[in-house]
């Protein structure tokens, strides 16, 4: 089970209770008992992709293998039966505390011109969807990470790849983005995208990573 999956387990384990108090609605109804809580699996939000959870305690276990995958448990008795919910009970369930999940990350890739920082023509033009990205979250938190290929000495690499990152930083700047948002690091040629020998011209190294968060 991935951690993301996890997290989304988690809390909505602990959201059930004030869901099922809290919500107008009444076509779902959360925990009956004092002490209970509410386990649902559901798919991760970046990539819809469902996990695996189970749910233990000393008098049994029940495994939850499906998306809206669901269970009940107390600390004194085992896991119910696991059901699965409907979309619409999701929504009325745990609505409230999806809608206050962060919202899914953004990548962006750009690549840069052998032993230079200036980026490709394509590269370039991604970023006015990089700025538009940024802008749209309440409390924008980027990072940049400057990467090589393999040819040249690992400092000079390193080096290389924090100006991609500035560069990259520059740029956003001057669309109107705060430089308080933005994170700029190397890794220089240690996490190649493809896996080459030293010394090896490869052109999808040559990059910059970006994550808006």
């Amino acid at each position: 089970m991935t951690s993301k999956a996890w997290q989304t387990v988690a809390v909505l384990a602990c959201a059930a209770a004030l869901a099922s108090g809290c919500s107008s609605r009444k076509k779902a109804t959360g925990p009956q008992l004092p002490g209970q809580a509410m386990v649902a699996l559901l798919p991760d939000p970046d990539t819809n992709v469902t996990g695996k959870a189970y749910v233990q305690n000393t008098n049994g276990r029940v495994d939850l293998l499906a998306p809206r995958d669901v269970t009940t448990i107390t600390a004194r008795t085992a896991p119910q039966t696991v059901t699965t919910l409907t979309p619409n009970q999701v929504r009325d369930l745990f609505g409230d505390a999806l809608s206050a999940l962060p919202p899914a990350q953004k990548h962006y890739t750009l690549f840069f011109r052998f032993d230079s920082e200036e980026l490709t023509d394509d590269s370039r033009a991604l970023a006015p969807e990089i700025v538009k990205s940024v802008r749209e979250r309440p409390v924008p938190d980027v990072l940049i990470v400057g990467h090589t290929d393999t040819t040249g000495s690992r400092t000079s690499n390193f080096a290389l790849g924090l100006r991609r990152a500035n560069t990259v930083r520059n740029l956003l700047r001057q669309d109107g983005l705060p430089v308080a948002s933005i994170d700029v690091v190397s890794h220089g040629e240690t996490e190649p995208l493809v896996a080459t020998p030293d010394g090896v011209f490869e052109a999808r190294n040559r990059r910059v990573e970006i994550t808006v968060r």
